[in-house]
């Protein structure tokens, strides 16, 4: 196993770079977050071995267990997953990220449990660029307000915005919903927001999210392999 994550990770970092350079920028401007849902805390292990240091978690009691495995190494933790109003605490204590902060709420409860010995949780608002209705995410009309609440909740650091689009092969269609997001984070850093992070694109998008700009893609099986769901 750790040798077949090393040379999927070796993979990953290689298309990262080809995008890149494709799109005219320097590959050192995005950034690789391993998507580790379902995977054992070993397969982690192994990816930290090979070099990765982000990892993103789904689930809040499977993202604690897997945090307290690993307590040895020197991770930094993204939640990426839905998040209840009543399962913020450990995600408040142990995080480095929130990248699914899509209301108001989640913000508040996450600033408040915030332990004020530890640095600013960073966070991305998650907009719901392609308005499905199954998708997580504030609606686009939203997001505006909701992001410049958020950027004044103590212990909080609003960094950006994440998405994720609908599941659709049509590359124009996803280049769409990219630039979506790309224009509000334009309009909101000339309003005065000190935003630096796009979080979009996966395993089957990255080239398509790079292009379009992203700074950060989340990339879980094309490292890992594919997920058995219980």
């Amino acid at each position: 196993m750790p040798d077949a994550i090393s040379a999927a990770l070796d993979a990953v970092r290689s298309r990262i770079d080809t995008a890149a350079r494709a799109a005219g920028r320097s590959p050192e401007s995005v950034s690789l977050l391993a998507v580790s849902k379902t995977f054992p805390a070993d397969a982690l292990r192994a990816a930290r071995t090979a070099g990765q240091r982000a990892f993103g978690e789904n689930y809040v009691q499977e993202f604690g267990a897997k945090a307290s495995a690993l307590a040895d190494l020197d991770i930094e933790w993204h939640f990426i997953g839905p998040l209840q109003s009543n399962k913020t605490r450990i995600v408040a204590e142990t995080a480095h990220w929130v990248h699914s902060v899509d209301r108001f709420k989640i913000g508040e409860r996450l600033s408040v449990q915030r332990p004020t010995g530890l640095p600013p949780l960073n966070i991305c608002l998650q907009v719901n660029v392609s308005g499905e209705g199954s998708k997580s995410g504030c609606r686009f009309e939203e997001a505006v307000k909701l992001a410049h609440e958020l950027d004044v909740l103590p212990n909080l650091r609003l960094r950006g915005l994440m998405c994720i689009p609908e599941a659709t092969d049509d590359r124009d269609r996803l280049a769409g919903q990219f630039a979506r997001l790309v224009e509000l984070f334009a309009t909101l850093r000339a309003q005065g927001l000190e935003l630096d992070t796009l979080s979009m694109g996966m395993s089957g998008d990255l080239e398509c999210a790079v292009q379009a700009g992203s700074t950060m893609v989340r990339v879980g099986s094309a490292i890992f392999g594919l997920r058995h769901y219980p």
